[in-house]
């Protein structure tokens, strides 16, 4: 290991468990020098094993709904007293959809869990921005990261509604991302990861066929939660210092095949 991170200080939210890709990137965060607290909403953290992430790499868990700004002000406040000062890194990876869990189809949605779905997806991401922007909580040259997928750009028929969350994520990430980086150099951006297989993943209505379809898509196959969470450390560190606004393709090069030979053969 490199210690790219070493005396950096951030805030991780949405461990839930140990196939979840902020799991991974919390795992290799500390093996880069970096320390943090952990965070996800009380009842996530029910559900999960956060305690045990947190015995691993020393962290502290506090918890907080991301869609609550007062939560978001509290956990703020103290992960920059648990770490001493100003934070260098934030990981948001949460999403949720309502619809999907409730089998609604795109075109038949219940708009109050539309609500609530980009409510977690979307808007918890500006609540968090806001917070740090507001707070000063951010050293110059930090680094925030939100994980996104292709559904943003291109049609995926059963991502249903998270295809527009994640949209919206987006554009909270470039918005936010140019005054955040007028004010204090920071930087925002998101990454546009292959399916890959979490908890959140598997919800997705056909995920076995569509992870095998995007696998032989890839000419790299697809990126792993590991290979993500490697691609977020560069993204912390200070190698990537003028990367900001932007949507970052990490999926093995899925987003630019039209179709590969392997795809090809099943028709032929």
């Amino acid at each position: 290991m490199y210690n790219l991170l070493k005396g950096k200080k951030g805030i991780i939210f949405g461990a839930l468990d140990e196939n979840s890709i902020a799991w991974k990137t919390a795992e290799r965060i500390h093996e880069e020098g970096g320390v943090f607290v952990l965070t996800n909403a009380p009842a996530s953290i029910r559900m999960g094993n956060i305690d045990d992430l947190a015995l691993k790499t020393g962290a502290t868990v506090i918890p907080a709904d991301a869609t609550s700004v007062s939560d978001l002000e509290y956990l703020v406040d103290q992960a920059m007293i648990i770490l001493g000062g100003k934070i260098d890194f934030v990981l948001h990876s949460i999403g949720m959809s309502v619809n999907v869990r409730k089998g609604n189809h795109y075109t038949d949605q219940n708009y109050d869990f539309t609500e609530k779905g980009w409510n977690v997806s979307a808007v918890s991401f500006h609540k968090v921005l806001q917070v740090l922007y507001h707070k000063d909580a951010m050293n110059e040259w930090g680094s925030i990261v939100a994980l996104s997928y292709m559904a943003a750009q291109r049609v995926f028929p059963d991502y249903n509604d998270m295809a527009d969350n994640k949209a919206f994520l987006e554009s909270i990430a470039r918005s936010f991302g140019y005054f955040f980086g007028k004010k204090s150099k920071v930087r925002v951006n998101t990454i546009s990861q292959s399916p890959t297989a979490t908890k959140a993943g598997h919800g997705v209505k056909g995920f076995k066929g569509f992870i095998t379809y995007s696998e032989n898509m890839s000419p790299l196959g697809n990126a792993s939660a590991l290979d993500c969470a490697n691609y977020t450390i560069t993204l912390f560190s200070d190698l990537t210092r003028k990367v900001t606004l932007q949507n970052l393709m990490h999926d093995g090069g899925f987003s630019n095949v039209g179709v590969s030979q392997e795809i090809m053969e099943m028709f032929e």
